[in-house]
């Protein structure tokens, strides 16, 4: 195996940057998330997933996952800051959704 001059194994070391680099990109999502188009609920991949961007007009009929009260503010997938309106999704890269849209990915956020 072989040592790194702070001690460190090859192994730790990837490790460490793949983490950091993790964090800096969700940083960077989440930072840039604003500066994004917003998605559109005809674009192909919005309307596979019935994306809405108010989670009240939700099609239940065809979508009957969705349950009152989630919305993408609340999924474990959004990148939105604190009470902002819009955030990312790693879904929909490089556009932003509705903090009260929802899709059929819904995942209720870890508390």
């Amino acid at each position: 195996m072989s040592v790194i001059k702070n001690g460190s194994n090859r192994r730790q070391f990837l490790f460490k940057c793949g983490v950091t680099g993790v964090a800096a990109m969700g940083a960077q999502s989440v930072a840039f998330s604003a500066d994004l188009p917003p998605l559109s609920p005809n674009d192909p991949m919005a309307a596979a997933l019935g994306y809405v961007e108010d989670a009240t007009t939700t099609d239940v009929a065809k979508f009957s996952r969705y349950k009152t009260g989630q919305e993408c503010a609340n999924c474990q997938l959004y990148l939105g800051e604190g009470d902002s309106e819009v955030g990312g999704c790693p879904l929909f890269a490089g556009k932003t959704v509705a903090a009260k849209g929802w899709c059929a990915s819904w995942v209720l956020k870890a508390s």
